[in-house]
């Protein structure tokens, strides 16, 4: 069989994409450890500050986990102070999710941090291709929707 030659394929994007999730939310798991959240917690936390006042329907939905798993990930914010939940006027039976003072001085406190992360990340990125990449993943997003 001498002469035969295989040649790999590259990995398949789907592939690069899971690592690019792992190895950042592993690096986002790490640098909010000492605050006693999670990254996905720390995740539920940027959504509320984007989009404050959500269902818990909604959170998970934003926040990329699952209706089941959200219940448990806001009692366990709502326990440390850093959400609170109240009724929807416009639709009694259903709970907000809101943010507290408490949960905005988190973000607060991590925002340079995150900041460094993203900025390691794609940091031998052009400034344009910075933004070719957000708009890529963006229209990936999208598309997938």
């Amino acid at each position: 069989m001498a002469g035969i030659r295989t040649t790999k394929a590259p990995p398949s994007l789907l592939y690069m994409v899971k690592q690019v999730e792992l190895v950042v939310r592993s690096h986002l798991d790490e640098l909010v450890r000492p605050s006693g959240i999670t990254a996905l917690q720390y995740t539920a936390l940027t959504v509320l500050e984007r989009h404050d006042g959500l269902s818990a329907a909604q959170l998970a939905r934003d926040s990329f986990v699952t209706a089941q798993s959200i219940a448990d990930l806001v009692r366990s914010l709502e326990g440390r102070g850093l959400v609170r939940r109240e009724r929807n006027p416009r639709n009694r039976r259903e709970l907000l999710i809101l943010l507290t003072e408490e949960g905005r001085a988190l973000l607060a406190r991590y925002e340079g941090p995150v900041r460094e992360l993203e900025e390691r990340m794609v940091r031998d990125l052009t400034a344009h291709q910075g933004e070719q990449f957000r708009l890529a993943l963006s229209k990936a997003w999208q598309a997938l929707s």
